[in-house]
């Protein structure tokens, strides 16, 4: 099977077959997450220990979906403040609105591939927006062509 036909066939798996969002999760008790109560510096050594780029942040006591923070997000705080690793406080602050858009667990499938092109993981949350895990871009790639 050439490319292009594996891809296809993936790609209608995806969409006809697996057309549930949740079959793509990797579940929150399978990640490593930063939370609202972490400060720059426990933030910093967490994405080193696991070479993370990016980060979801939930709320330590409700779990829900805060946003995401970059390795940029971390490093321009740093350049932009020397004492910032020094400092206590929430890393919430650093949250950008715009970046890693989740989807409810219930979105359409188009709407999850569309995101996965823009952006490595798309978080998936519930309707309380409490954090479900995220479907990795890679996930999405193997699974359009059929890699197990």
């Amino acid at each position: 099977m050439n490319f292009h036909s594996s891809f296809i066939k993936g790609y209608y798996n995806i969409v006809m077959e697996k057309s549930n969002i949740l079959l793509l999760l990797t579940p929150k008790n399978e990640l490593k997450l930063l939370d609202n109560t972490m400060c720059l510096r426990q933030a910093v050594e967490k994405m080193r220990a696991h070479e993370y780029l990016a980060v979801p942040v939930i709320n330590k006591k409700t779990g829900e979906y805060l946003g995401s923070i970059s390795q940029g997000d971390l490093l321009w705080t740093i350049v932009d403040d020397e004492q910032a690793m020094d400092k206590k406080g929430s890393i919430t602050k650093l949250i950008r609105k715009d970046y890693c858009p989740a989807v409810k667990v219930d979105a359409d499938i188009e709407e999850l591939l569309n995101l996965v092109m823009v952006q490595n993981f798309v978080p998936v949350v519930d309707d309380r927006n409490v954090l479900m895990g995220i479907v990795t871009r890679r996930r999405v790639i193997n699974e359009l062509l059929n890699i197990n």
